[in-house]
């Protein structure tokens, strides 16, 4: 079986990687390099693994969260599409079993918020773990002379982000703390708001209610998932 080591030993998909994230460090995006992908490959088997579904699902949310963002490399837009094309060949490339190779492109598929839909596990746990991906570390632009883009103002504001899965009681909790000296909070929901609300229907296909939690207020997670 092809496993999540097979996948990060191979150059290819290194290459997808690098290329992928130097695009939108172009366009002015936040980083989507290996440091993003390895967060969400990582949060992605965390989810799985926390809810108890079996070890070779975690694993497929591993591999899906590390090639997620591949696409890019054509473009912003739809780039969850392009992705899921490249990856398909590429993991037919390796002989990789065509169901288990159906159930990652279709997460992969499935996280862009604009065209995306959580449709089922794996693709649910993908989506928490990259739109629960907001750290100051992601920011691209630190050291510009210009006034940092939304995406990065939003980033450097926040200071620490946390993503709990508490299955006892079928809770999960995004916790962030926000700097409103670096941006306002409305900043974070003019880029977040559709990215919040797809995580919320994320975690009701995960059998659990989503929660929002800045700078300890709640924003989200007041309503039950029934």
């Amino acid at each position: 079986m092809i496993s999540l080591k097979d996948i990060q030993e191979d150059p290819t998909f290194l290459t997808l990687i690098d290329n992928s994230s130097a695009y939108l460090k172009a366009r002015g995006y936040t980083d989507h390099g290996l440091r993003h992908v390895t967060y969400v490959s990582q949060t992605t088997a965390l989810i799985l693994k926390e809810l108890g579904f079996d070890e070779r699902t975690v694993e497929l949310g591993a591999i899906a969260g590390y090639l997620h963002d591949v696409g890019n490399l054509i473009n912003r837009k739809h780039h969850s599409i392009s992705g899921a094309n490249i990856v398909y060949s590429e993991l037919r490339r390796l002989g990789m079993d065509l169901g288990e190779i159906c159930t990652i492109v279709t997460a992969i598929g499935n996280h862009e918020e604009e065209i995306g839909k959580a449709v089922s596990p794996v693709a649910s746990a993908l989506i928490l773990a990259d739109k629960s991906d907001a750290h100051r570390t992601r920011a691209n632009r630190v050291e510009s002379d210009r006034r940092p883009g939304i995406h990065d103002r939003v980033n450097l504001a926040i200071t620490d982000s946390k993503l709990y899965v508490d299955k006892t009681q079928q809770i999960i909790s995004l916790e962030i703390v926000f700097d409103q000296e670096v941006c306002q909070i409305m900043d974070f929901f003019e880029i977040y708001l559709t990215r919040m609300d797809m995580c919320k229907e994320a975690s009701a296909v995960l059998g659990c209610r989503f929660r929002l939690l800045i700078n300890e207020l709640e924003f989200l997670g007041q309503l039950s998932i029934g």
